[in-house]
């Protein structure tokens, strides 16, 4: 191709952009062809980022409606890979959280749900800031193999009914290339930016029906519980544009959830609760997203039939013994999970105590979080190493009585700067003199056979 031909294409884009950032700005409806060249310029790289950046800034300012919503959404994932699972002979369902401390909702939800027969799979991704990823956290199982192409997906359902994987960068290419952009302009917050990714992606993987937990609480990517209701609505709508069955959650994230918050720690705080340990409101999500789920593959499920068949796989042990299958089916050490002390530890523990007596009014959770990423169990710079043993252990939730010198958590860490994360452990907790309250688990259901329009 000649330097001129490019020039001039790169001249187009630029005008399209620009005027399209006016449009935006001035109020005015972005016409289907406007946002499919936008995001395809960007891809291609005949749009810089500035540009880019700013046109996001305004879709994030004067926002989107639902026509136009849906054409970014099918944009991000024009031109790229996807799979196709709809066509596979069972219903087979993703599940999505917006994120959080201690958030190991997936690994307990996925093999409940596959051992009552519904196929799961679920594309994760890694830890940002203050929040866990779920593929970090699986690292933390020698062996185990989480960058699989679809042939090795499709084969993992057919055998084992489930399987996690990290997201492939062929999936949703204009969501890739837009997602880091987004990362350093702001606009991370966006509720039309946000459906759009998370739909593409869920769009691009192909499954039958999708589950959505949109988190809410100081450890939210959306705090505000109004906005989290938007933003779960948003999505719900979005979804069904392209003819996904969906569903959503508005469950808590005022405090961590669990007890385990970091990587090997949630390994086997999610083994224990498989096992059958009714973990303080890490069981409640995990029970109510497994309902949604099997009612999205059959909508004649009451509530009870639902809760008997989630409660059934974890009492018989089909649901944790599905997660061995599952996690040695990907090369992950079955000998390890059978004994969870095996997993990467921690050389020093220290304990948080309270100071005074009373009632925990509040657990911080970006506190506890980022006090997880300095001993090394999340990252404070891209693409630095683990420590898949370090972490924290909450032993007090909201609510709790506690006394003098009771621990209220515990640092676990083998290096890392210890001295701050005790100090960020030690203000994430908030006593009062009176009883307080513990705030409800779930906030909120929309279940997937209910219009929320």
């Amino acid at each position: 191709m000649s330097s001129d031909h490019t020039e001039t294409e790169e001249a187009r884009a630029s005008f399209r952009v620009q005027a399209s950032i006016v449009a935006k700005r001035e109020g005015e409806r972005l016409p289907a062809s406007d946002i499919r060249g936008v995001v395809d310029d960007y891809v291609n790289g005949r749009v810089p980022d500035h540009q880019m950046a700013a046109w996001l800034a305004t879709i994030a300012c004067r926002g989107l409606d639902l026509a136009e919503l849906t054409e970014l959404t099918d944009s991000y994932v024009s031109g790229g890979e996807r799979l196709h699972l709809d066509r596979m002979d069972r219903v087979v369902l993703d599940k999505h959280s917006t994120g959080g401390v201690g958030d190991k909702v997936s690994l307990v939800v996925a093999p409940i749900v596959a051992a009552c027969g519904v196929a799961v799979v679920k594309m994760s991704g890694r830890g940002l800031g203050h929040a866990g990823g779920t593929i970090d956290k699986l690292e933390s199982i020698p062996g185990i193999r989480l960058d699989l192409g679809p042939d090795d997906i499709y084969a993992l359902v057919e055998r084992v009914g489930m399987t996690i994987v990290s997201q492939s960068p062929a999936l949703a290419p204009g969501d890739g290339a837009t997602y880091a952009l987004r990362d350093v302009t702001g606009t991370v917050e966006s509720i039309p930016l946000i459906a759009a990714s998370i739909v593409s992606k869920k769009v691009a993987v192909g499954a039958s029906g999708l589950v959505l937990d949109v988190k809410t609480g100081a450890g939210a990517l959306i705090p505000d519980l109004s906005r989290a209701g938007l933003l779960a609505e948003t999505m719900l709508r979005l979804a069904r544009q392209f003819g996904l069955t969906c569903g959503a959650v508005l469950s808590d994230m005022s405090q961590p959830l669990g007890c385990a918050v970091g990587n090997a720690l949630e390994i086997k705080e999610a083994l224990s609760t498989l096992r059958g340990e009714q973990v303080p409101g890490l069981w409640k999500a995990c029970s109510v997203l497994a309902r949604l789920m099997l009612q999205s593959a059959d909508p004649t499920l009451s509530d009870p039939e639902a809760d008997a068949r989630v409660a059934k796989a974890v009492a018989s042990g089909a649901a944790y013994e599905r997660f061995l299958e599952w996690a040695s089916a990907q090369g992950g050490d079955r000998r390890t999970l059978e004994r969870p002390e095996l997993l990467p530890g921690a050389k020093h523990v220290v304990p948080i105590t309270a100071v005074r007596a009373g009632w925990v009014r509040d657990v911080a959770p970006r506190a506890v979080g980022m006090a997880s990423v300095h001993v090394g169990a999340g990252r404070l710079a891209h693409r630095a190493p683990l420590d898949h043993g370090s972490g924290v252990w909450v032993t007090a939730r909201v609510g709790s009585r506690v006394e003098v010198g009771q621990t209220l958590a515990e640092l676990h860490y083998n290096g890392g700067d210890h001295d701050m994360a005790v100090n960020l452990l030690t203000s994430a907790f908030d006593i009062s003199d009176e009883p307080v309250e513990a705030p409800p688990m779930i906030h909120q259901i929309f279940e997937s056979n209910v219009p929320v329009d």
